[in-house]
C-alpha cells in the first residue's frame, strides 16, 4: 500500500519550531541532520465502521509503523550526489473488508494488507549525476518511484500508485520491495522522463528473511518501467501540477484468467489455462493547483486530480482502475492548513472473466456472482493541529461491492491518525 506514513506529513506550518512529535531531542536531531542523518519515525492508524453492508457492523482499526534514516554521503563520506536510505516497517490490526465481509474489490482501510510482519521496504542507494540531471537508483524498493501519488483518503482506490492496487499479484507497492533499478532524466523546463526495472518473484511477499535485503531465487522474470512526466507551473509558479504518462511490460510467463474450458481459472484450479508470456499495461496519473487562495500557505487553494491504469485482459482479473477528486487547501481563513477533499472512482473487473462466470452461473445458477464494476465515493476533512500530526475523519460510500450487484452498498465512517515522531 501507499507510504502514508511520511507522504501525509506537512512540514510548513511556521509556527512550530520542531517538525517531530517527539521533539529535537534536546537538539541531537538538528546535530544529526548537519551530519547528514535524517531520522525518520512515523505511524499511522485508519479506524473503520460499517454503518451499512456486509454481514455486520463492527469497528477494526489498522496499523503501520515505520523507522527509517537517509544518509546524505555527500556530508558523511564526500560522495557529491548521494543517498542511502533504510526503511523498515511493521504492520498490525485487522482490515474491515474481510472482518465485516464487505466483498469489496479494494479496501477501505488503505494501510492494511501484505501481511502483519515486519518488512524491509527500503535498502537503496541513489546517485545524482549533472547538478541533478540524471539520477541512477540502484537497491531493493517498492514500485512507488512510477505512478507516484499522495495517499490522501483512506479507500485504497485513491491512495498510492494506482498500478499496484490493480495489478497485485506483480506489481507491489509500499510496503514490499524488491530488487530493482531506476534511471531518471531531467528535461529542462518540461519535467522528466525515468526508466525501471524491478526483479519479480512472489517471494517478496513471504514472511521469510523479509527484514533481510536478501536476492530470492527463481525469479519468474523482469518488470520494466518507464515514465514521461510534464511538471507544468501555471500562474508564475503559484499553481503546480504534473502530468505523468506510464507503461509497463512484464516478461514472466502467467496463466490466462479464463481456462480452456471457458470458466474463471481461479475458481476451478483443476482444469487447464494457456499460459502467456507477458504482461503489461499503461497508467496516466494527472495533478493541477487550479486557484489559490493567496494565504501564507504554498498549496492553498483548489486542486484537482484523475488517475487511470489500464491492464491487459489475458492475465489481469482487475483491468482497469479510474479516479479522480479534488482537494481544497485552507478552506477557512483561520484554518489554513486544513484540507476538505472529495473523490470518486470506480475499479473494473475484464469483461472475459464476467463472460466466464456468466457460464459458470449457466452451469448451477448462483455458483458465482457475475462482476463488473466497483463505485467508490470519499468524502474527508483534514486537521493538522501541530506539525507532525494529522487527524482525518471521512466517509466511504461504496456502490455495488465487488462489482456484483448483489451485496448491500457500504456506507464506512473512517478516522486516518498520522503521526511524524
Amino acid at each position: 500500500m501507499a507510504r502514508a506514513a511520511d507522504s501525509d506529513i506537512d512540514a510548513d506550518d511556521a509556527s512550530v519550531t520542531a517538525p517531530w512529535l517527539s521533539g529535537d531531542w534536546g537538539g541531537f536531531r538538528t546535530r544529526l541532520l548537519q551530519r547528514g542523518i535524517a531520522v525518520q519515525l512515523g505511524y499511522v492508524n485508519e479506524l473503520a465502521y460499517n454503518a451499512q453492508g456486509g454481514t455486520k457492523s463492527e469497528v477494526v482499526d489498522a496499523d503501520q509503523y515505520l523507522a527509517g534514516v537517509t544518509l546524505d554521503l555527500d556530508r558523511l563520506i564526500g560522495i557529491h550526489g548521494g543517498l542511502f536510505q533504510v526503511s523498515v516497517t511493521q504492520r498490525t490490526g485487522r482490515n474491515l473488508s474481510d472482518d465485516a465481509e464487505l466483498g469489496t474489490l479494494q479496501e477501505v482501510q488503505e494501510i492494511f494488507g501484505r501481511g502483519r510482519t515486519a518488512r524491509l521496504t527500503e535498502f537503496w542507494f541513489e546517485q545524482k549525476y549533472l547538478d541533478g540531471l540524471v539520477e541512477w537508483k540502484i537497491g531493493r524498493a517498492p514500485f512507488g518511484d512510477f505512478a507516484a501519488f499522495e495517499c490522501n483518503f483512506q479507500n485504497l482506490t485513491f491512495c498510492g500508485p494506482d498500478p499496484g492496487n490493480v495489478i497485485t499479484s506483480y506489481i507491489w507497492n509500499w510496503p514490499i520491495s524488491q530488487w530493482m533499478t531506476r534511471f531518471k532524466f531531467t528535461l529542462n523546463r518540461f519535467g522528466y522522463i525515468q526508466f525501471g526495472i524491478f526483479d519479480d518473484n512472489p517471494k517478496y511477499l513471504g514472511k521469510r528473511d523479509a527484514l533481510l535485503p536478501v536476492f530470492f531465487a527463481r525469479s519468474t522474470g523482469a518488470l520494466v518501467s518507464a515514465e514521461l512526466a510534464w511538471l507544468s507551473t501555471f500562474g508564475d509558479g503559484t499553481l503546480p501540477g504534473s502530468y505523468k504518462f506510464g507503461a509497463w511490460y512484464d516478461t514472466s510467463k502467467a496463466s490466462d484468467v479464463v481456462d480452456v474450458i471457458g470458466t474463471v481459472a481461479v475458481t476451478n484450479p483443476g482444469t487447464a489455462a494457456n499460459s502467456n508470456a507477458g504482461r503489461y499495461g499503461g497508467y496516466i496519473n494527472f495533478k493541477q493547483q487550479i486557484t489559490h487562495n493567496g494565504m501564507p500557505y504554498s498549496n492553498g487553494g483548489l486542486s484537482v486530480f484523475l488517475n487511470a491504469v489500464f491492464a491487459d485482459s489475458r492475465t489481469s482479473i482487475v483491468d482497469r482502475q479510474i479516479a479522480g477528486g479534488v482537494v481544497y487547501t485552507g478552506p477557512l481563513s483561520w484554518r489554513p492548513h486544513d484540507d476538505i477533499a472529495f473523490a470518486v472512482g470506480t475499479t473494473h473487473v475484464n469483461n472475459r472473466v464476467a463472460k466466464a462466470e456468466a457460464r459458470e452461473n449457466a452451469l448451477g445458477p448462483g455458483r458465482v456472482g457475475v462482476q463488473g464494476s466497483e463505485y467508490v465515493f470519499e468524502l474527508d476533512y483534514t486537521v493538522r493541529p501541530i506539525e507532525g500530526l494529522l487527524i482525518r475523519p471521512n466517509v466511504q460510500y461504496v456502490l455495488d461491492p465487488g462489482g456484483t450487484g448483489q451485496k448491500t452498498n457500504n456506507i464506512v465512517f473512517g478516522l486516518k491518525t498520522v503521526g511524524n515522531f
